[in-house]
């Protein structure tokens, strides 16, 4: 274990301190203990080697910032940071996604929106910059990621956010799962890391079903629209099985809440008939469109249906998933602890959740040795190991290593 962390005793380039809003507390609380085990884990190595590591601030039992956002009876808010931070190494995490805060205003209660998470995570920017050695964002849903790209005249939101967070001094800005990776164009000269948690679905999925075979007479993986190619391109290689597309037949001649409703889903590919199959992509939003693939496949005869989405939102509450699991449209739903989940969810038969903490560890833990993260951004070789301990193994140890 000691040896995957151990950067060939490079030092860090500043002390490390997590800066975790009240919307991500929770997820960086797990991520602070992986990085305090991973450290104790490096000292005992280096003493191993007979080596020494003389560094404030290295073996600590927490490396979360104490700091807060509190409000003013109007609504207004400031960001307080409550301990120096000092040629320190900044690692702000926010979940703009987190529904469940709640403020009043004028004895009005107001539920948290992404644009109040992103004012938040600027004032906390704003109080520490000026004396951080370094400040990096941690943001798993990148905010406004759905509006970037302009059609008509509409603003570019998700490209100006980005433009904001690098004029206040951040140097990387760590997301995951894009919804169009792209963005990253707004700001060229900046550090721009979007990652990828397709191996935490892989590990997810086959410990709820350790003996589900992997090959392309049993899986097959499914892309629900074009927007998702990608994705399931990458997972359908790694797992040697493969891949059909669904694409959204519109009508273009309304809008209804905000879009063209879709008319039909149209199916591209190979027979389903008999197999598994994993639909992947980056969120279920209100969910219709991927319930909508779920059953498709179902009356095409598919023996299960697995859903792999990075961000779990649920816009239209849980009761339609929980309807097509009773009618055995749906099997099982994997998410990532990435974003907000509500407790109901987590209750449910038919969701699983992929932990991104250890991962998030691992990438903090890099940067702030300043190493290559080129193994974390492709995690091809994790999952082509999986699979080989898998085959050559068995499953009963497969499940075990789980």
């Amino acid at each position: 274990m000691a040896n995957d962390y151990v950067f060939n005793d490079q030092l860090p380039v500043a002390p490390l301190k997590i800066a975790a809003l009240e919307s991500c507390r929770e997820l960086a609380e797990k991520v602070n203990d992986h990085i305090v085990d991973f450290r104790r884990n490096d000292i005992e190595e280096l003493k191993r080697r007979e080596a020494d590591l003389h560094y404030r601030g290295y073996d600590v039992d927490s490396y979360l910032l104490s700091c807060d956002c509190p409000r003013f009876g109007s609504g207004e808010a400031k960001g307080i940071i409550k301990e120096s931070v000092r040629g320190t190494d900044i690692f702000a995490m926010v979940d703009i996604t987190n529904y469940s805060i709640s403020y009043t205003v004028n004895g009005y209660t107001n539920h948290m929106s992404p644009d109040d998470h992103f004012q938040d995570l600027k004032r906390i920017i704003g109080a520490c910059s000026a004396t951080a050695h370094r400040v990096n964002v941690i943001m798993p849903f990148l905010y406004e990621s759905r509006q970037h790209k302009r059609s008509k005249r509409e603003s570019l939101d998700c490209a100006m956010a980005l433009e904001e967070l690098t004029s206040m001094g951040v140097s990387n800005i760590i997301t995951f799962d894009a919804h169009d990776p792209r963005v990253q164009n707004a700001i060229p000269l900046h550090g721009f890391d979007n990652f990828m948690p397709t191996y935490q679905f892989v590990k997810a999925f086959l410990r709820h079903y350790p003996n589900l075979p992997i090959d392309k007479d049993h899986l097959m993986v499914i892309s629900p629209d074009e927007g998702a190619m990608d994705r399931a391109v990458y997972l359908a290689n790694n797992l040697s099985v493969d891949m059909g597309m669904f694409y959204k037949r519109r009508d273009y001649s309304r809008v209804v809440g905000g879009r063209n409703p879709i008319v039909a889903h149209e199916f591209l590919g190979a027979s389903v008939e008999g197999k598994t199959v994993l639909i992947v992509d980056d969120m279920i939003s209100s969910g219709e469109s991927m319930l909508d693939t779920a059953k498709e496949l179902k009356e095409r005869g598919v023996e299960k249906v697995i859903v792999c989405c990075t961000f779990g939102l649920f816009t239209n509450g849980l009761d339609k998933f929980d309807e097509y699991y009773a009618k055995e449209y749906i099997d099982l739903v994997v998410t990532t602890n990435l974003s907000y989940r509500p407790k109901e969810l987590l209750s449910r038969e038919w969701y699983v959740e992929a932990d991104i903490s250890k991962y998030i560890a691992a990438i903090i833990n890099s940067l702030n040795h300043d190493v290559s993260i080129s193994t974390a951004l492709s995690p091809t070789e994790k999952i082509q190991n999986l699979l080989k301990k898998r085959h050559s193994d068995g499953y009963d140890y497969y499940q075990t290593i789980l």
